[in-house]
């Protein structure tokens, strides 16, 4: 497969497991994964970038398999002191070894380089054997507007906030992605789109993964300007997430937790939406009007399992 230049919206766990699925699947293919930075927080001074790390710790081999998130091997020592000193935010903890990665990043954005180019170096140590691009060089934070606990009324907190101190309990009233109207997609972006033989929407939340990517003004036109087919798949297997909480966002934006609703949302290329081809779990019904919807083995269970299913996406993307 090789000259085949294949773009991957991606974010959280999902979208790195399917991109190391991808790399196997087609080793001599050049992959460019734009990936959300929407999650992307401040905490003690530093700058954290989730998806950006999983996805690179992942495909670098340094990634907790586990979790599916953060190193393996990790201690927890800085943790701890922070909460002896009773520095807030106790509810976000910060591993020793992921620790160094987030003060190499703030060091280097503070120096004035742009979050592209602190990611390429990030990413040289690692080797992930595909081009890892930020979505955007521009700040962009995902909020979410709750009821108060307390009072009832209601507020926005930040996405780390919502998703990790209340594990997504609060009632969801919107996500705002704060910042994007002011971004622009990263260097390189567009022009991988542009160049494109396959554009795949890994099965990542479709609200605030692939959604906040979307976000990015000229971002979504960038897409649909490509030459190749866009093949998304699944991230609800059976009307259930796989991993994460996508359930919690989808009814937010009016959505149904199911592979034909999520399939909607996106749409019908040829329709003014995103989709060409979709991919389903077995046994999952999904109408998806003007989409070219195939089932096939979505559990990512092995790195076989998710090569072939890395396969069945090209496929349907016509490489």
């Amino acid at each position: 497969m090789s000259f085949v230049q294949i773009v991957v919206l991606a974010g959280g766990t999902g979208g790195a497991r399917f991109l190391r699925g991808l790399r196997a699947a087609a080793p001599d293919a050049a992959i460019t994964a734009v990936v959300n930075t929407g999650d992307d927080v401040t905490m003690h001074g530093l700058r954290i970038c989730p998806d950006l790390d999983t996805v690179v710790y992942t495909l670098g081999g340094g990634i907790d398999e586990e979790r599916g998130w953060g190193r393996s091997r990790e201690s927890w020592t800085v943790k701890e002191e922070l909460a002896a000193y009773g520095a807030d935010p106790a509810w976000f903890g910060l591993g020793d070894r992921d620790l160094a990665t987030h003060l190499i990043r703030t060091r280097m954005l503070d120096a004035g380089y742009p979050l592209s180019a602190v990611t390429a170096a990030l990413a040289d140590r690692w080797q992930p054997g595909v081009t890892v691009l930020p979505m955007s060089d521009q700040r962009v934070e995902t909020h979410v507007v709750v009821a108060d606990p307390d009072t009832g009324r209601q507020q926005a907190i930040h996405f780390q906030e919502w998703w990790v101190r209340h594990r997504a309990a609060l009632e969801p009233r919107a996500f705002v992605q704060v910042g994007v109207d002011d971004a622009r997609p990263a260097p390189g972006v567009t022009e991988a789109f542009a160049s494109a033989d396959a554009v795949l929407l890994a099965p990542s939340n479709p609200v605030v993964s692939i959604g906040t990517i979307l976000g990015v003004p000229g971002l979504r036109a960038a897409l649909l300007a490509s030459p190749g087919r866009i093949a998304g798949v699944s991230p609800i297997v059976g009307g259930a997430v796989v991993r994460g909480m996508a359930d919690r966002c989808l009814p937010a934006l009016g959505i149904e937790v199911s592979a034909e609703g999520v399939g909607r949302h996106y749409g019908a290329r040829a329709a003014g939406g995103l989709l060409d081809a979709w991919l389903v779990a077995e046994d999952d019904a999904a109408d998806v009007p003007g989409v070219d919807v195939r089932r096939v083995p979505l559990l990512m269970s092995d790195p076989g399992a998710t090569a072939d299913l890395a396969r069945a996406a090209l496929s349907a993307a016509g490489v």
